[in-house]
């Protein structure tokens, strides 16, 4: 039986892969012009016009609430949330006062009974090692409850191999005790995938969907269990896959690759998390048991603490008892 929307959007899910940036509500970034782009470039460079638009704490509060209310609206019951420092010049050297001013907006969104919000802050392809180290330094001096993982995110089709560059400033966020995601197999052949591995240990694969273009790497990710966080919209808008039918979560999926559904930018590309799983299930014959296989691994692979996660694979459960 093909999932309902109303089926998918009542699924109990995370989202795992969804940028602050490409969240901002029009009312913040009216003034930035009209979102169009035809390559990663143009995009990247449109957000850092919007970015530059959010100079307040109140501002900053209203676009996590936002993050917090859309994902609810989705059926989404836990949120990893990346922030790139770079795109917002109002907050250089105001990293602390960023976080604070997000947190307040997420804290106020949980105390009406929307979804809980970890941050994972993000490192710039173009950042040299010794800016990559100071940020995971100042992250660990804050020691911000909100900040749960670095990441590391721009083009790399531009920037070149970057693993060795950042390998550091990883290895002292495990240290730390942070998780670790990466942006890895958009722009970038498998060879990023496998540099964002053997490089930074990511815990998952931000994209990862060129990966299918080497069948040693495929069955590698299918047996170490690691996730990739796809965003299907995302990479047929921004030309890594020419359709969703021809997108490669499918064939990744059928390999045994874990993958997860998300947003990327949900503003600028005007998808949901929902909209995601109703549009793979038509697309690619998903039935029930497919996406809540997807759903199970945007559970146990976000950066939630523990505790959070089983509550929402007892809730995943329990929906899929009920349907069955």
């Amino acid at each position: 039986m093909t999932p309902t929307p109303e089926w998918a959007r009542g699924l109990p899910k995370a989202e795992v892969h969804v940028h602050l940036e490409g969240s901002l509500p029009p009312s913040l970034v009216a003034g930035a012009g009209d979102p169009a782009f035809r390559d990663l470039g143009e995009f990247l460079a449109y957000l850092d016009a919007a970015c530059r638009l959010v100079t307040t704490p109140d501002q900053v509060a209203s676009a996590g609430y936002a993050v917090a209310a859309r994902a609810h609206a989705a059926g989404v019951r836990y949120v990893d949330l990346i922030w790139n420092p770079t795109h917002w010049p109002a907050w250089r050297d105001r990293t602390g006062g960023f976080l604070d001013a997000l947190d307040a907006g997420l804290r106020a969104a949980a105390t009406d009974g929307l979804p809980p919000v970890g941050v994972c802050v993000s490192l710039k392809r173009t950042q040299t090692a010794s800016e990559a180290m100071d940020l995971v330094d100042h992250l660990i001096d804050l020691h911000h409850p909100r900040v749960v993982a670095l990441s590391i995110d721009g083009n790399e089709a531009a920037a070149g191999r970057t693993g060795p560059r950042f390998a550091p400033a990883f290895a002292r966020a495990r240290e730390a005790g942070l998780h670790r995601c990466a942006h890895a197999g958009e722009s970038s052949g498998p060879e990023g995938v496998r540099d964002a591995l053997e490089c930074l240990v990511a815990e998952r694969i931000d994209h990862g969907v060129r990966a299918i273009e080497d069948a040693s790497l495929v069955a590698h990710l299918a047996s170490t269990a690691t996730p990739l966080d796809v965003c299907p919209t995302s990479n047929v808008r921004l030309g890594v896959a020419a359709s969703l039918a021809e997108h490669p979560v499918h064939a990744l999926y059928r390999a045994g690759v874990r993958v997860s559904l998300n947003t990327d930018d949900p503003e600028l590309f005007g998808t949901t998390v929902d909209g995601e799983y109703a549009a793979c299930a038509g697309a690619f014959g998903w039935g029930r048991d497919d996406l809540v296989a997807i759903a199970r691994t945007s559970i146990e692979s976000c950066f939630a603490d523990p505790g959070l996660r089983q509550d929402l694979l007892r809730d995943l459960a329990a929906y899929t008892a009920a349907y069955t």
